[in-house]
């Protein structure tokens, strides 16, 4: 019995069988082949057909690479006691908090953050707990100070009475008192005083900043400014003893910055992580989760490690991934921002072929991967002065950094004899200067990749590539949760930055494809990247199409067929429609969450999307270089929750050219329907005018973007700006003339 058990997995991973999606998408495709010889065999070439054509190809290669990502789905599931028995001492994990800006991502979500990572049911002698903080705050190093006395009562707390979430504002604003114990009430209440005390304390401090002293531990943050300020860092806690039942390490980074050297963004804070905390803890996996990430699972760590240390299917995972869901998602999702159904059917989907794709929070990291190895090096096989040479070329100039690579290309330990972290600090605040990646591969072939904004697809791209695969990590109890963007605005700012860090990974070395011809990545792998990294691709053939819609219907043209040949179309738009709805409501979605993402999905290709991949165009073209921009974080200071607001949902605007194009687009389709209403189009040439399909085109644009018809009539923050306004209305009379002259 006791053999059986230990050649029992750790994990086990079961394929779904969709048949009914399968048909459904099979069916669809087939319609598009459909419409696509219709245009071939039985119309007549003009360029408003052929620009159809153009785009209606792009569709279906898009419907080709999204089905194959959906086409095997897979569930994994985790047996974390199997682990407890299997490995007789846990091994260490490193945990990576990143934080970019202390008033988009207030000090206290950061805070929460953190302290929901100290307190893992994991031994506490194996966590250490690194924060980068990217805009060199003293307001959030002020934060973790404080926090880190907290958490010497809040640890132990959740350990005693076995607190599943584990983060204080949630815990206190959104979970009951389940004990009846007078001890527990009592200790509930004193931490309940203690967190609001901590609340208060920071609140206080980043509302009153000129008050603050600058002395003692605060002292070298004087005259410091967010883009020129020497390497910063700072042991917190520190777990002396070694002790399971105690708080783990907690360090404080931020990364030297000067005018003159390029930063690298969020890749090369992650860069400066691993190097810190490689020489404090080396432990041989990481954990990296964004500042408002808060774990939901205590016991997650051991869920991932069940992936990683399996003796025969994880010997090749490189990261495990725990996909992101929200505690504080607007009812029915009106942003289209909360990935419910894309988690399910894409995400899953990719989780059944050579893995999902890296996220960039909640993923757990080999660092063997990391530092840029092959799953079938066993060791590093490097040994004596050429190999410490080659390291150092490698790695950089720091002796014991490139010591603490070895240990870990390795396998082995070095880091558990009785030294602390404090001994590596002036190394430490060395390896973080700008200068010491000169040279190196950092950011070029190994660890977290440069080159993009968005980092972390390229990363995992290029671990795959060498012959790693990936994980889902599903636990029942949802691993993560963190902060939806909390409006219109803040969901814009982040849809462009996708498509522009996702237009320049695919037109980079980078490339799934280059992936699929130069290395490892599996072909049905690479192309399910490719549905991810088109996003930018995608928006040029959706904009064309909405443009050529418009000019059908004022220049009196056609790009639909006519008579029986309309069904085509027609019978796609409503197959696609109900397959879609259907997925969402098995899903337990309601009728208007579906709409909401589906009138999303078009305004952000069709817009942001379209602004992120001219960005991305500009960047490769040597122009100018792309703007990192912080996406904004909620405070959570209150119990009400984000849905529970009367206003929550709103769309609201500003003068950012994100909005230009939508608006631009809304006034040429309205214009098209109002040349079409009063019958002032041009005369039809060979009888070929204007039908029902592309009316009904233009209907559907304008329904999508109704939340843009009302703001051109509403105010304040809730209108579109009269320069946003004045800017389309341009653009729109320029298109409108072509349409006329043409």
């Amino acid at each position: 019995m006791a053999l059986n058990q230990e050649n029992l997995p750790l994990y086990e991973k079961t394929w779904l069988k969709r048949n009914f999606q399968r048909a459904i998408d099979i069916l669809i495709l087939l319609l598009l082949f459909s419409l696509l010889s219709y245009r071939l065999f039985f119309s007549f070439f003009t360029l408003p057909w052929f620009l159809a054509f153009s785009c209606e190809s792009w569709f279906t290669y898009t419907w080709i690479i999204l089905l194959n990502a959906k086409w095997s789905p897979a569930v994994t599931k985790t047996y974390p006691n199997r682990l407890l028995h299997r490995v007789p001492e846990l091994p260490r994990v490193d945990l990576f908090v990143t934080t970019a800006d202390p008033v988009l991502e207030p000090p206290i979500i950061t805070v929460n953050t953190v302290l929901s990572l100290l307190a893992l049911d994991y031994p506490a002698n194996k966590l250490a707990c690194y924060v980068s903080d990217d805009g060199c705050s003293v307001f959030t190093f002020y934060g973790l100070l404080e926090a880190s006395k907290f958490a010497k009562f809040w640890v132990p707390f959740c350990k005693k009475y076995n607190i599943q979430v584990r983060a204080p504002f949630r815990y206190f604003t959104e979970v009951t008192k389940s004990e009846d114990s007078p001890e527990f009430k009592q200790e509930w209440l004193q931490m309940k005083d203690m967190y609001d005390n901590l609340s208060q304390k920071i609140e206080d401090v980043t509302r009153n900043p000129i008050s603050f002293q600058f002395e003692g531990e605060f002292a070298v943050f004087l005259n410091t400014e967010k883009r020129n300020h020497p390497s910063i860092v700072k042991v917190i806690l520190e777990n002396k003893d070694g002790l399971s039942d105690t708080s783990p390490h907690l360090i404080y980074v931020s990364r030297e910055k000067r005018p003159k050297y390029e930063h690298n963004y969020k890749a090369g804070a992650m860069n400066v992580l691993t190097r810190v905390s490689g020489l404090m803890t080396n432990a041989p996996f990481m954990l990296n989760v964004d500042c408002d990430m808060v774990v939901n699972n205590p016991k997650i760590v051991q869920h991932a490690l069940c992936i990683l240390m399996d003796s025969k299917n994880g010997k090749d995972v490189a990261f495990v991934q725990c996909f992101q869901q929200f505690y504080d998602g607007i009812k029915d999702d009106p942003f289209g921002n909360q990935w419910v159904a894309g988690f399910e059917y894409i995400i899953r989907g990719m989780g059944g072929l050579q893995g999902p794709f890296y996220g960039g929070t909640n993923t757990f990291h080999r660092r063997k991967a990391i530092y840029g190895l092959y799953p079938d090096e066993l060791q590093y096989g490097r040994k004596g002065k050429l190999a410490e040479k080659i390291l150092i070329q490698q790695f950089g100039s720091s002796n014991e950094f490139v010591k603490s690579v070895t240990h870990a290309m390795e396998g082995s330990d070095y880091s558990t004899n009785g030294i602390s972290p404090s001994n590596f600090i002036e190394e430490a605040i060395r390896i973080s200067d700008c200068g010491y990646e000169y040279g190196t591969d950092w950011g070029k072939k190994m660890c977290w990749l440069y080159g993009s904004i968005s980092e972390d697809v390229p990363t995992g791209l290029n671990m795959q590539k060498k012959g790693w695969r990936s994980e889902c990590c599903t636990p029942d109890q949802t691993a993560f949760t963190g902060c939806a963007p909390g409006g219109f605005l803040t969901t814009m700012i982040q849809q462009k930055r996708w498509s522009s860090g996702l237009t320049v990974v695919f037109f980079s070395k980078h490339s799934p494809v280059m992936g699929i011809l130069f290395g490892k990545i599996q072909f049905r792998a690479g192309l399910s990247y490719c549905w991810l990294t088109n996003w930018g691709l995608r928006s040029v053939f959706e904009v064309s199409y909405a443009a050529l819609v418009a000019y059908c219907i004022i220049s009196n043209t056609s790009i639909f067929p006519k008579g029986p040949g309309l069904w085509i179309p027609l019978t796609l738009y409503v197959i696609y429609t109900i397959h879609t709805l259907q997925e969402y409501l098995s899903k337990g979605l309601s009728l208007r969450y579906w709409w909401n993402n589906q009138r999303m999905i078009t305004i952000r290709s069709t817009s942001v999307w379209f602004i992120g991949f001219l960005s991305a165009m500009v960047k490769l073209l040597g122009i100018s270089d792309t703007v990192f921009e912080v996406t904004q974080k909620e405070n959570p200071t209150s119990g009400a929750a984000a849905g529970d607001d009367a206003n929550a949902g709103r769309f609201t605007f500003d003068e950012s050219p994100n909005f230009v194009i939508g608006t631009t687009i809304l006034l040429v389709q309205l214009t098209a329907l109002v040349v079409k209403i009063l019958g002032v189009q041009l005369e039809a040439h060979n009888g070929n005018g204007c039908g029902i399909g592309e009316l009904m085109c233009s209907a559907y644009l304008v329904v999508c973007y109704w939340p843009f018809l009302k703001g051109l009539f509403a105010r304040g923050k809730y209108g579109i700006p009269l320069s946003t306004i004045f800017k389309s209305a341009l653009l729109a009379f320029i298109f409108v003339r072509f349409c006329r002259i043409v």
